[in-house]
């Protein structure tokens, strides 16, 4: 075999880091990657071992500098580097989740390109264009980012997509590839899961929710495309089209409780500022408005999903099941059989007297 035919066959079988590999979609894509004949070796980083034994493990914090070397190798440097090693939970404290979001894109970003890695691929969401009532329905994974702070995770998220187009100009040579899932159903726990989880689907007056999903298996097939850049830039993936406001009801069973929007924003508000429950009025946003994505990019590259909405929408039925959440904050078993009874009218509305306990307690 020709020295020419050799680079060109390390090319199509590059040696891949995946950060934050031991758990959760990180796991999940190293596990997958290990399995491709079309990959010659998967880096496994994070802070504790997975169970992917045919990756190279390497136990460490996304924010240690030390990281290039690890990308650098001395027999085989690393190629390309998803960067999963993220917090979105709605637990914690929000400013040390920053700190590690936004320090650990920038320190593997910087690392890879002292490295010599010639792409990055983060994972950020549909949710940093914004839920909007002017947006197009599906949005172009070109559309303005019209985010704001104000929902949980969209800063970091938002901040990390600054960093992916700021990084071609800082570091020249590395490309970067986003990937913008939907709402993604499958062994995760955010926001908007847990919207399925109270009694009642809670509805703003006047607005025109669009439900659109992504289930955990296809946003790790589309992150093995962008791995193995069969795909670049800014990718959006989700399930073909969207489930309007009615389907959801029907497909659920489960009854609206319709608000008014100062109403149901003024009392989340409230709710928020008082630390009784982990989200902020703005999560309400993406309940009201529409955010859903064409998935043209990856769509022409030949990726399709495997799952439809309908079907992702029964998984997520099934995974919360038996689970009581009212205004984002779960509750136990006795709780939620007070609310059960109560209805999610006094449950959310009803939030006067946990009002006025905080501020008693606090003194106000």
């Amino acid at each position: 075999m020709s020295s020419s035919e050799t680079d060109v066959r390390a090319a199509r079988t590059p040696t891949i880091a995946v950060t934050g590999a031991a758990s959760g979609v990180g796991a999940l894509l190293t596990e997958r990657l290990a399995a491709s004949p079309q990959v010659k070796q998967v880096l496994a980083m994070d802070e504790r071992r997975g169970e992917v034994s045919e990756a190279q493990w390497h136990i460490l914090d996304v924010r240690d500098p030390v990281i290039a070397d690890r990308l650098r190798g001395d027999e085989n440097p690393v190629d390309v580097v998803v960067h999963l090693a993220l917090d979105l939970g709605l637990d914690g404290d929000p400013a040390a989740r920053t700190a590690y979001n936004v320090r650990g894109t920038q320190t593997v970003l910087t690392a890879a390109a002292a490295a010599g890695v010639r792409r990055v691929v983060l994972c950020t969401s549909a949710m940093v264009y914004g839920a909007l009532p002017d947006n197009d329905v599906p949005l172009a994974e070109d559309s303005e980012l019209r985010a704001t702070a104000e929902a949980t995770g969209v800063g970091d998220l938002l901040e990390i997509e600054h960093l992916a187009r700021r990084a071609p100009r800082a570091h020249p040579g590395l490309n970067v590839t986003v990937v913008r899932p939907a709402i993604v159903v499958g062994g995760t726990d955010t926001a908007l899961t847990r919207h399925f989880e109270s009694p009642r689907l809670l509805v703003v007056a006047g607005s025109r929710p669009c439900w659109q999903f992504c289930h955990v298996e296809d946003l790790v097939s589309a992150l093995e495309y962008a791995a193995l850049e069969k795909a670049e830039g800014e990718l959006a993936v989700g399930c073909d089209g969207w489930l309007e406001q009615e389907e959801i009801e029907e497909l659920t069973g489960m009854r609206r409780m319709e608000l008014p929007s100062a109403v149901a924003l003024g009392a989340a508000s409230r709710l928020h500022r008082l630390g009784l429950t982990p989200s902020p009025a703005g999560d309400l946003a993406y309940t009201m408005h529409p955010w859903v994505v064409s998935g043209r990019r990856l769509h022409e590259a030949g990726w399709r999903p495997e799952w439809t909405n309908e079907e992702v929408l029964a998984e997520l039925l099934e995974e919360v099941s038996g689970r009581h959440t009212l205004a984002g904050r779960r509750l136990g078993r006795k709780d939620a059989t007070a609310a059960g009874a109560a209805g999610a009218t006094v449950a959310l509305l009803g939030t006067a007297a946990l009002v006025r306990r905080a501020r008693k307690r606090r003194g106000l």
